[in-house]
């Protein structure tokens, strides 16, 4: 591996759809790290191994503190705000063990009824307004969104413009720190309410562990509640909720499968986002520092690495058939949700939501097809997450 090799500009496509850019599968094969250059941001290497970016993710020779003030390679010209994201163990572990106190998988599995409850009547306003449907605008988009909003205890009011803030964090627009000094210094007042009034949702829970535990700062609590969990468990489920119907829809053998057998939901939740890329490229880079070796290459100490999640969800040496989907695939290790210290802190959420949304897709509309074939489904642009921005279905 020579630091002259082939820089290659990245993303490798502008294809919006859920495939994959075949570029991943051959780099996997030929060249496991590879140099990339992002539209902003210094050149990094790019892994696509699924070993090679476990390690990447997980061994202390790879340091996103150590990104902080460099020129780090990214999507759009501004820094992305990263909150707990840009931060090392012990730091760290302390803002995980924070959340953890918080949103547990008890917690999760208790508002299970008031999402599906949730779900239900977005449903049943879609079918009362009559079919064919946008399935993004009456479903995929306020379903989270109400569930975040009703886990943290916002006030019915103010969601739409939880729903700003939220489209606005994976924008590639210079309004984005606008809109995260904005969601903060609501998310502020709210916090303030919490401590004179305390409550018994999420957010109340977040504010008693940081007050009566590890003491972490009000920014610190604020990057958890506001942006980790909005960006977790409202814009990774409503770009995925188009994301999967779509790909049901269009591989009809899937849909009737599932429509057979409602308990392969779950596992078909898992093998969806094994299979379905949320972002148009690899993000949040990793610094060596010092060299490391993976299995294409030395990494430099200073050199950023980005990992490509994708490509490891499809590694042939981890999944059998990784090119197809399988809904009884044993053993589904994706890493999805990330792996090792900053595993997705809504990870739960998430699939706790995409399993509802789809068992309730599957029970209310039986008969559901795309209502204007690849017509009716127009595409994001220009957001750090890809799926549709419009879905029309028939039912």
């Amino acid at each position: 591996m020579t630091i002259d090799q082939e820089i290659r500009k990245y993303p490798f496509s502008e294809s919006p759809g859920i495939d994959i850019d075949p570029a991943y599968g051959l780099l996997r094969s030929t060249e496991p790290l590879a140099r990339v250059q992002l539209p902003y941001g210094e050149v990094s290497w790019l892994a696509t191994r699924y070993e090679d970016v476990k390690t990447v993710l997980t061994d202390p020779r790879f340091s996103r503190a150590a990104a902080q003030g460099k020129d780090q390679p990214r999507l759009r010209e501004e820094m992305t705000y990263e909150g707990i994201i840009g931060l090392d163990p012990p730091d760290h572990t302390r803002l995980r063990k924070l959340a953890g106190k918080a949103l547990t998988a008890r917690r999760v599995n208790e508002i299970r009824a008031d999402a599906q409850r949730i779900a239900n009547e977005y449903v049943d306003d879609m079918i009362a307004k009559g079919s064919p449907g946008d399935l993004v605008e009456m479903f995929a988009l306020p379903f989270p969104i109400t569930v975040i909003c009703e886990l943290l205890g916002v006030p019915f009011e103010d969601r739409a413009q939880f729903r700003i803030w939220t489209e606005g964090l994976t924008s590639t627009s210079e309004q984005l720190m606008s809109y995260v000094e904005q969601l903060f210094g609501y998310m502020g007042k709210l916090v303030a309410q919490r401590r004179e009034q305390p409550t018994d949702d999420l957010l109340g829970a977040l504010v008693k562990a940081r007050d009566e535990g590890d003491r972490l700062t009000e920014q610190e609590l604020l990057s958890i509640a506001g942006v980790g969990l909005l960006l977790t468990g409202v814009e990774t489920v409503s770009t995925h909720i188009p994301n999967f119907v779509y790909a049901l829809l269009t591989h009809p053998e899937l849909m009737a499968q599932l429509r057979a057998d409602r308990s392969l939901v779950p596992a078909a939740v898992e093998e969806l986002l094994r299979m379905i890329p949320l972002n148009p490229a690899a993000m949040f880079p990793r610094y060596a520092v010092e060299d490391v070796e993976l299995s294409g290459g030395t990494v430099r100490a200073g050199e950023p690495v980005l990992v490509s999640l994708p490509g490891a969800n499809r590694d042939p040496e981890v999944f059998d058939n990784p090119e197809t989907f399988d809904f009884t695939r044993e053993q589904n290790p994706h890493v999805a949700f990330g792996h090792g210290p900053h595993h997705c802190l809504g990870a739960q959420l998430a699939r706790m939501e995409l399993q509802v949304a789809l068992h309730t897709i599957l029970d209310r509309f039986p008969e559901l097809s795309l209502a204007d074939g690849d017509a009716g489904v127009s595409w994001k642009s220009g957001l750090l997450v890809r799926g549709p921005n419009r879905l029309l279905v028939a039912w």
